[in-house]
């Protein structure tokens, strides 16, 4: 190869990467838009204790790596890159996150160091996975759609580990967007046991059918000779579980949990699993 040819291969690939950070600005912007403009989640960076907030910092980190090597801002081979790619993210949403909180007024210069730190730290962790979303929803080709188009009657060849880690990423995601409002205790409390047990069959139907039952764009197909309830039962029900273990881990972060009875925190976990379910499916159809 010449001198010429690598200095344009070069070049070329410092503008994917440009155009990769362009797109993961935008998906940190989009994506994290609206818990950027929730009043919750403001309060959340003055009072939550910082224990929980670090640890949801520190989990987020290879759960990042883990979605980068999928989709990361460029097509990464290893995981050097795709921790790269995680970092890129999450200094993306780190910088997205406090531009919007001072253009809102909400980041104030009289406001103490902790305060601010608190606030960006909350807010980065979904902007962060918005960040890599954006590649996955912005950045695809012509070609990447007419491979996609070709491949949607197929099984993603991520393995089942992978599809359960996508759909607990889909979860986490939604369950950021609603878990620090006041209306998932308030719903806990008002639903009976019967509207739980209707609230849980709901999610598991709505994971089913958005990803096995309706023609949305990915959607996946099952095989000629497959029984439907073998979908039901290798992924819609570990997929369940797998969003209340995260809507559960969610609110104990956001202290929603804090001095309360055992059947209480199932009816919530129920609640913010409703929407953690649409999210882990959802991510089985996009990622």
């Amino acid at each position: 190869m010449t001198a010429d040819a690598k200095a344009a291969e070069a070049q070329d690939e410092q503008r994917r990467f440009l155009v990769g950070l362009l797109r993961g600005s935008g998906g940190a912007l989009i994506f994290g838009l609206p818990m950027l403009m929730t009043m919750e989640l403001w309060f959340l960076g003055f009072y939550m204790e910082r224990g929980r907030l670090l640890l949801l910092m520190l989990v987020n980190i290879p759960l990042l790596i883990a979605l980068a090597h999928r989709i990361g801002f460029e097509p990464t081979f290893t995981w050097r890159e795709a921790v790269r790619d995680a970092i890129t993210a999450y200094a993306l949403a780190i910088l997205t996150s406090a531009l919007v909180l001072m253009l809102l007024g909400v980041l104030t210069a009289d406001m103490p160091p902790r305060e601010w730190v608190g606030m960006i730290a909350m807010q980065s962790v979904p902007a962060s996975i918005g960040a890599l979303l954006g590649r996955s929803q912005f950045g695809q080709s012509e070609k990447d759609d007419e491979d996609d188009d070709q491949d949607a009657t197929e099984e993603i060849s991520t393995g089942y580990a992978g599809e359960l880690f996508l759909m607990g990423i889909g979860a986490l995601f939604l369950s950021l967007n609603v878990a620090p409002t006041e209306e998932i205790i308030l719903i806990s409390y008002k639903m009976t046991a019967w509207h739980g047990l209707a609230a849980v069959a709901a999610s598991i139907a709505v994971m089913y059918g958005f990803v096995y039952a309706v023609s949305f764009r990915g959607t996946h197909q099952l095989h000629e000779h497959t029984p439907s309830w073998h979908a039901l039962l290798r992924f819609t029900l570990p997929g369940y579980v797998v969003a209340f273990a995260i809507s559960l881990y969610v609110l104990w972060t956001f202290g929603r949990l804090d001095d309360t009875s055992w059947t209480q925190i199932m009816m919530s976990g129920i609640v913010l699993s409703l929407p953690g379910s649409v999210g882990a499916a959802a991510a089985r159809l996009i990622l």
